[in-house]
């Protein structure tokens, strides 16, 4: 509680220069930065003659020189970037600790003169260090730019899948928690005390040393302690207005004061703790180094700060007082004119976004089964994606994998064996000894029950190189079944899709796409294109879109990223979890913030 206390009080000190400074950090980010590094991302790729990048052409890129060079340049540019946030943030914090105010400016200045030294030789792997040791930092509600990229989807649910994968990143992660967390304190030595690189990450051990343990622990406690805080001011905030429903039920004009007052205060503390949210963590991290080097008797070498006193303008004060009253009243018009249901909040519109189960019902039945295709039509599923090999015999089978083990327990490859070996196969009893028994279907037998049965279908091609006219196959499947206009093929290779469209140029084909940089749409051989989820953004959708194009989106199992993909207007979701997208898609229809937020904190009470 000690450390607790300490932190808020050196928030408390300087709270107008620290929320000034990382509203004006967030804007230049936001206008100038990021554009910026965007920009010059494209100019790398058209200096180097591309105008995508795919998963196909992504390592042809990355080891060109100048690629190599450039890229170096922005990740460094980037970092020191978020270098200069994180040294403003604790000379701000360490005027906080002599119980000095300070100006932004003062602190930005401070803090640039400071990063000067970074641009030596000697002192440039400190840019680099920052650039691992934030991600280990970002507990609670830290936030960082580099902090937000995010681990895509697909890897993510591929190493949680598989045991040996997940056990060797938490070694990996909890090693490197030990190694870089002793230099924790680097960037404090060398912003407040002028240490080189080499002296600050010495220092660093030197502190942290026999403390390594406690010092994570009060990390992430405290960060903890404060986000929960928070959460109880946001749902106190909220069982007010709850209470004042009640208690004024018949009063619409007092209720509607309070309530407009209230929902203020929220927007205000959810902008505040926003701006908060990374000098809260730098504050956990400087208690614990004064707290360190006092426990150590070791000197500390504080900042000279001027101290100006600053009378707050009467003009000042009279504009915050006179947008005070306005929002609220017109808060409180447009608040009372919900309770007297002037406006309706309830609006009704059509999602098209369309619902795609991989590998039909994959999380209930044995993936690429009939069973699971069945089980997805039940759930309401508006595709099926599912994935076709070519058996020695060239038949056309529904397989996931090249291999047949993980399935099957049988170790051979598809293409070595004929159909009728392979149909003699159990690829049930993988998933439940419930479904011992269950086939590995042809793909014409799934075109066929999928007409019977109105449903549509995503057919994903997956070739080996050892196939004789995959391709060809798979459209005449298609078409004997007269099921083109209910289909659409699918690969990451993007030769496949060139191939169907050279044989029938009204197959609808989708590139399949892990990575998704630059103008895509110049792949004139894809109709549409199917996107990791961790590649998609607002300017792709729009550039697709613009072309008369769909997009795909996979693998969306949570519902964050479900909404997200709503709030994106993507086409089709691919997903596990059929009931919940649905679920998700269906009650996004309906849109009511007040009466949301009040049922979440109802049902928790």
């Amino acid at each position: 509680m000690k450390k607790t206390k300490k932190v808020m009080e050196m928030l408390r000190c300087n709270i107008k220069a620290l929320v000034e400074f990382e509203l004006l950090f967030k804007l230049l980010s936001f206008l100038i930065f990021t554009p910026i590094f965007l920009k010059s991302f494209t100019l790398i790729m058209k200096l180097t003659g591309y105008n995508y990048i795919t998963i196909e052409n992504v390592v042809s890129f990355l080891i060109n020189p100048f690629t190599l060079i450039m890229l170096i340049i922005l990740i460094l540019f980037m970092t020191l970037y978020t270098m200069f946030d994180i040294a403003t943030i604790i000379v701000i914090l360490d005027s906080s600790y002599q119980k000095k105010r300070i100006k932004v400016m003062d602190a930005v200045s401070i803090s640039l003169k400071k990063l000067k030294r970074v641009l030596s030789i000697k002192n440039i792997p400190l840019a680099f260090l920052v650039l691992f040791l934030i991600p280990f930092l970002s507990i609670g509600i830290s936030s960082s730019f580099i902090a937000t990229i995010k681990i895509p989807e697909f890897i993510y649910d591929f190493i949680v899948n598989n045991k040996v994968l997940l056990c060797l990143f938490i070694i990996l992660y909890i090693f490197l928690v030990i190694v870089l967390l002793k230099w924790i304190y680097s960037l404090h030595y060398f912003v407040l005390e002028d240490l080189s690189f080499k002296e600050a990450r010495k220092k660093s051990k030197n502190l942290s040393e026999k403390n390594l343990l406690k010092d994570i622990i009060s990390l992430v406690l405290v960060q903890l302690l404060i986000l929960l805080l928070y959460l109880v001011y946001i749902v106190i905030l909220i069982l007010l207005i709850i209470l004042f429903n009640k208690i004024f039920g018949s009063m619409t004009l007092i209720k509607s004061i309070t309530s407009t007052i209230i929902w203020i205060l929220l927007l205000l503390s959810l902008i505040i703790i926003s701006l908060l949210s990374t000098p809260i963590s730098y504050a956990v991290i400087s208690v614990m180094y004064y707290f360190r080097k006092n426990e150590k008797k070791e000197s500390i070498k504080f900042i000279e700060i001027n101290e100006r006193k600053e009378k707050e303008s009467k003009k000042v004060k009279v504009l915050v007082i006179v947008l005070s009253v306005i929002s609220i009243v017109l808060g409180t018009m447009f608040t009372y004119g919900l309770y007297k249901g002037k406006y309706n909040l309830n609006i009704e519109y059509v999602r098209t976004m369309e619902v795609t189960a991989h590998r039909g019902a994959s999380v209930s039945y044995p993936e690429n089964t009939m069973s699971a295709f069945i089980g997805a039509k039940e759930m309401g599923a508006d595709y099926i994606e599912l994935d076709v090999q070519q058996t020695k015999d060239k038949e056309i089978i529904v397989s996931h994998d090249t291999n047949l083990k993980r399935v099957t327990g049988v170790n051979k490859e598809v293409i070595d064996l004929d159909y009728s070996e392979i149909e003699k196969l159990d690829a049930g009893s993988f998933f439940d000894k419930k479904f011992k028994g269950e086939k590995i279907p042809l793909l014409k037998d799934v075109v066929k029950w999928a007409k019977e049965n109105n449903m549509r279908l995503n057919i994903e091609l997956k070739p080996t190189g050892k196939e004789k006219d995959f391709e060809k196959s798979v459209v005449d499947i298609i078409n004997s079944y007269d099921y083109k206009d209910y289909s659409v093929i699918t690969s990451q290779v993007y030769s496949v899709l060139e191939n169907i469209k050279k044989y029938d140029k009204d197959i609808e084909t989708v590139y399949v796409m892990s990575l998704a940089v630059g103008d895509i749409t110049e792949l004139r051989y894809a109709d549409h294109f199917s996107v990791e989820a961790s590649n998609v953004n607002k300017a792709l959708i729009n550039k697709v879109h613009k072309e008369g194009k769909s997009l795909y989106v996979w693998t969306i199992n949570t519902k964050e990223n479900i909404v997200k993909m709503i709030n994106y207007n993507v086409d089709n979701i691919i997903t596990d979890n059929i009931t919940l997208a649905k679920e998700t898609i269906a009650k996004s229809k309906r849109s009511n913030l007040i009466n949301e937020y009040i049922r979440i904190v109802e049902s928790i009470f």
